[in-house]
């Protein structure tokens, strides 16, 4: 990721985006095209679609969300690199001053191909590895594909490019995580975004490869000791939108990609936006496109629709926490959170405002002894971006032997000021890491008093800061 004077990321949205409304971060599908077989694949790739853009039409757009202030733009597919003006389009894009990456599944990505797009400006690519090698190679459907997927990150490296890792997290992933960070690590990987599979598409079709939400309790500390691991060894964890959100391990996830340092709520259509292949604008590219089509560029311009769009809209000016329902919408975190990620939740249940794939809200349950799980009730269409319908069934946790979490039940929602873009401001409690609004003086989760628990880790970090320093006076002695 290109980083600003600030020390953040180009994507990462400022103050000054969501006042003036700027689609910072473009993802573009240019071509659904693709030549992997993936199980759990949302957009159903393979054959190109109908009436994709020429290659007019897409210089076109590329000037037109220049002209908006888009600063990063990500080309996936299908893949990307299968479409013949690919490397046109990437150079026009890098002339008009974004930074541009392709995400890829890297089947047939040569090193001529990435030699030619790195020439055109192309800075970075993310590789798609979902497991160790069998795992990998019976999701995406190819045998070998998983060692091309290295050898493509040796390649990539060689042309000059920036390169990463990205992994879909499964029911059968998360057995496999912790040997392939140790994959991924001996490879030389600097970023692993990590998130999980949605239940749209192909991975509708194969419920079984979804995590059950209870799970969150097992994942999530896992994942915080690979990211404290990970940092040893030079990796940098990055969460997607649907990992979290305020469990104990909040903190650690968003400080790279938040202005805030904690999730605040879904940026389609605040500073994000998708495009298809065919020209339908959608403010995530994730999204199912039945509900969230803003139009087509061929029909209005990017301008317009950005503009005046409800489907782009829908979470500008925290419309959608008045969408909450179920759990999400009496949680303490409510009008921050506006129920995670707006495509897993639409994605299970058929709308927005409730998202089961929630650590806060695990932990939450599990205090009562309540745990959920999905069962899906009907098939996804056909359709790219299709989803099904799942169920949610809450039940009892099977019997533990361990003892059972003996904090207090966290209060709900409140009314309460708000901050910056409506988002209400938080504060770290020192003692148990989790985020409380500004307004409590007693920490909900561990019961301690704010302010004094901030102290106690003011000066923990003080003396932690101390002893380094001693321990580097006595590196500079000794040589």
């Amino acid at each position: 990721m290109s980083v600003e004077e600030d020390g953040l990321a180009r994507r990462v949205a400022r103050e000054r985006d969501f006042r003036d409304k700027v689609p910072v971060h473009v993802v573009w599908e240019l071509t659904l095209a693709c030549n992997l077989k993936c199980l759990h694949c949302g957009s159903r790739a393979g054959p190109r679609r109908p009436a994709e853009l020429t290659t007019e039409e897409a210089l076109d757009l590329v000037a037109q969300l220049a002209g908006l202030g888009t600063r990063e733009l990500t080309v996936i597919g299908g893949e990307a690199y299968l479409r013949n003006d690919w490397v046109e389009i990437i150079r026009r894009a890098t002339e008009l001053g974004m930074s541009c990456s392709m995400q890829t599944g890297a089947r047939a990505l040569t090193p001529a191909r990435l030699r030619a797009g790195a020439d055109a400006g192309l800075r970075g690519i993310g590789v798609s590895i979902d497991g160790l090698r069998d795992l990998h190679d019976e999701v995406r459907g190819v045998p070998g594909a998983y060692a091309n997927a290295f050898k493509v990150l040796r390649d990539a490296r060689e042309a000059g490019l920036r390169v990463s890792v990205n992994t879909q997290i499964g029911a059968r992933t998360i057995g496999e995580l912790p040997a392939l960070m140790d994959e991924l690590v001996a490879a030389g990987v600097t970023h692993w975004q990590v998130q999980l599979t949605v239940a749209m598409g192909n991975a509708a079709d194969h419920d079984e490869l979804l995590l059950q939400p209870y799970r969150l309790a097992e994942l999530m500390p896992l994942l915080a000791r690979l990211h404290h691991e990970g940092q040893r060894h030079g990796l940098l964890m990055v969460p997607g939108n649907n990992i979290g959100y305020f469990g104990p391990y909040e903190h650690l996830w968003r400080n790279a990609s938040s202005m805030s340092g904690h999730w605040s709520g879904c940026e389609a259509g605040h500073t994000a936006l998708g495009i298809e292949a065919d020209g339908t604008v959608k403010g995530c590219p994730s999204l199912p496109t039945s509900a969230y089509t803003a139009g087509n560029v061929r029909d209005l311009s990017v301008a317009d629709m950005w503009r005046d769009s409800p489907a782009l809209g829908f979470r500008r000016g925290r419309a959608g926490a008045d969408e909450l329902w179920g759990h999400c919408g009496t949680c303490y975190y409510a009008d921050v959170c506006d129920a995670g990620c707006t495509w897993t939740a639409h994605s299970l249940l058929g709308r927005p405002g409730n998202n089961p794939y929630c650590h806060h809200r695990v932990l939450e349950l599990a205090k009562k002894g309540i745990r959920e799980r999905i069962v899906k009730v009907a098939d996804a269409s056909a359709a790219p971006f299709g989803i099904g319908e799942f169920a949610l069934v809450e039940e009892a946790i099977p019997a533990d032997p361990r003892p059972a979490d003996p904090r207090p039940a966290v209060p709900g929602r409140a009314e309460r000021a708000p901050g910056d873009r409506g988002v209400p401001e938080l504060r770290l409690c020192g003692d148990c890491a989790h985020f409380v609004m500004a307004g409590d003086a007693a920490c909900p989760f561990c019961s301690a008093d704010v302010a004094e628990a901030e102290e106690r880790a003011r000066a923990v970090h003080r003396r932690r800061t101390e002893l380094m320093d001693q321990v580097k006076a006595l590196m500079r002695q000794e040589t």
